[in-house]
């Protein structure tokens, strides 16, 4: 009998689960219900793809967009997994076919919008008939409100247990905090879910977020270094996206855009293009990325601000997919709060103003702080993380560092003397004496009033921002935050704790790209073997094989059959299909240069199986 764990070895190519994966499959197959939080590139997919292989009737994966239905089928096939997928891209004729296979119980995975299961040509009563083992629910973010990608007809999916509700269903998502969390299990109607939260970190990422100003010339000298490399590019605006893309081209880049307001057969053209790597650099707004598979996709760029700290993951996650040492840069500007703040409006739904722009000032204060970057977002989720990770632009930064224990205590003290009723700016308008007439009279008696005038307001917002960050001072209430103390004011005040601000900060040092010692031409070989049969399959290169799965090649330079085996995302159906060419490659290359194989190297199973 069959196992998840022979599963995965045999038709994915890894020898151990990650973190959950296992007990999310184990789950879903004793017909639980169950809620999975895992960040991009985490392995969501195999928590119903493996249940898929083992149920006895089809798995039916809800899913938002064609292009990533196409992706994922795609992957499957070339995996030799029975999976297919509905939607409007598909002639009657083929739409027969996939429907006629399901009859005949020959697919093990259908892909589905939300529209195509409850719209007007209902697939409910098909279903029914034919039995349903599993729903998958991808993207589970976009059924919530609160959530940074909310899609009304993911709504339809608040009646899917209505009609099913003896079928598990799995909600997965990579970003949700609490309020979306509980918003999902409660709009799916989730039976006594199973909660499954992988950690958010992702240490392959490196994040740096620098000033706005002259940020295009700065994007090119950043992308100069980078020109073999695959990345994404995002604008707030489709005329942006258009502008930058065009500029680059005109500075020698290999750039598409891509938005909503191109025609459908150029959107698809350019991605397909970008997944192909036959056009390094796309352009684009939000419109473009969620889902998408591209493992080899090396940097995130953000021209503009995002909208929240979950849209700024979930984007910059589309990076690093594979593991290996990806960047994200974000060009920052006070004017862009500004900007979104009009647009988090919501009319007539003040509650939703109110949870919208409390996360957009919660991006600002990231972009705005001076400690670790990973720090701040881990804390978003509900994660601890060390107050340094050494892989983003403040960590790796020269930073000049003082004793500002006595501006926190002037900051508390004028907090604690308001009765923490007010905020920031009237705050620091009370430390530095305003004679503004909105100060009220009682206030300019205060003992801290104008105990600050010797510092700019702007370096007072500065010190304020990094007691926020360091925890000695929070901001509380919507939609006008009042400065609060917290448990670690307490000691500042009575002098028991140090604080250090920070001063300045120096110009940054390189980040340090590890790689694996690896024969480089060797690897571009194995690209150049993996790009012929991708056009052959017409797939992107990514999905015949990941660049970690090559640069694994061309480090350990495997012998034969048995050392492929061991190479991750060789299972036993693409060692059948590739294995033979690739290891002729591998051969003719040693040969050649009087090399043998280094498998006896691999430190261990698990150091090798890291992404899926």
């Amino acid at each position: 009998m069959s196992t998840p764990l022979h599963i995965l070895k045999t038709q994915f190519g890894f020898d151990s689960f990650r973190s959950h994966q296992e007990a999310i499959i184990e789950a879903v197959l004793a017909g639980r219900d169950a809620f999975v939080l895992m960040p991009t590139g985490g392995g969501k997919s195999l928590c119903y793809q493996i249940p898929a292989l083992l149920l006895p009737n089809v798995t039916v994966v809800i899913s938002p967009l064609i292009a990533l239905m196409k992706d994922q089928v795609d992957a499957l096939r070339v995996a030799g997994v029975a999976a297919e997928y509905l939607n409007s891209s598909l002639s009657p004729e083929e739409q027969d076919r996939v429907l006629a296979s399901l009859v005949r119980r020959k697919t093990k995975l259908l892909y589905i919008a939300p529209e195509r299961l409850f719209g007007a040509s209902s697939l409910v009563p098909f279903l029914q008939e034919v039995g349903v083992s599993l729903f998958a629910v991808d993207e589970a973010h976009c059924i919530s409100a609160w959530g940074h990608d909310f899609r009304p007809e993911y709504r339809f999916l608040s009646d899917l247990k209505k009609f099913f509700s003896a079928t598990p269903t799995v909600a997965l998502t990579a970003t949700a905090d609490d309020l979306t969390s509980q918003d999902i299990v409660e709009r799916l109607a989730l039976h006594s879910p199973l909660f499954f939260k992988s950690s958010f970190d992702r240490p392959n990422i490196h994040y740096t977020i620098e000033p706005k100003a002259k940020s295009f010339e700065r994007l090119i000298r950043y992308l100069a270094t980078r020109r073999n490399d695959s990345g994404i590019v995002y604008t707030l605006s489709r005329k942006s996206a258009d502008s930058v893309a065009r500029r680059l081209t005109e500075a020698g880049f290999s750039a598409l855009s891509y938005h909503a307001g191109l025609d459908a057969s150029v959107r698809d053209k350019h991605q397909g293009r970008f997944l192909r790597d036959e056009t390094k650099i796309i352009v684009a707004t939000i419109a473009f990325g969620m889902g998408i598979n591209k493992s080899n996709v090396r940097f995130v760029v953000h021209m503009d601000l995002p909208k929240n700290i979950e849209s700024y993951y979930q984007e910059t996650g589309r990076a690093g997919r594979d593991g290996l040492q990806s960047e994200a840069l974000l060009f920052y500007s006070p004017a862009d709060v500004q900007k979104l703040a009009r647009f988090a409006l919501v009319d007539g739904n003040e509650e939703q103003s109110v949870v919208m722009l409390r996360k957009l000032k919660q991006l600002a204060d990231l972009c705005e702080a001076n400690v670790c970057r990973r720090h701040l977002i881990l804390r978003y989720f509900g994660e601890v993380f060390p107050e340094s990770c050494d892989a983003c632009d403040v960590c790796l930064s020269e930073r000049t560092t003082f004793d500002g224990t006595l501006i926190a205590q002037k900051l508390l003290s004028a907090v604690f003397r308001l009765h923490e009723r007010f905020g920031l700016g009237y705050t620091i308008d009370v430390l530095r004496g305003s004679k503004s007439e909105k100060i009220r009279p009682e206030h300019r008696a205060i003992k801290t009033f104008g105990a600050g005038t010797d510092t700019s307001r702007e370096a007072w917002f500065r010190y304020a921002k990094d007691l926020i960050a360091l925890g000695f001072l929070k901001q509380v209430g919507e939609p006008y935050p009042t400065l609060s103390l917290t448990e670690k004011s307490a000691a500042v005040l009575r002098g028991e704790t140090r604080v250090m601000l920070t001063a300045s900060v120096e110009v940054k040092k390189e980040v340090e790209v590890v790689i694996p010692a690896h024969e480089a031409t060797l690897l571009d070989q194995l690209k150049a073997l993996r790009t012929d049969y991708a056009q052959k399959e017409n797939v992107p290169p990514y999905i015949i094989f990941s660049d970690a799965t090559l640069l694994e090649l061309a480090t350990f330079l495997p012998s034969d059959i048995s050392e492929l085996a061991r190479i991750s995302g060789f299972g036993e159906v693409k060692t059948r299909r590739y294995g033979k060419a690739f290891l002729s490659v591998v051969a003719t290359y040693c040969r050649e240069h009087g090399l043998s194989s280094k498998m006896s190297e691999k430190i261990s199973v698990r150091s090798r199986r890291k992404i899926r």
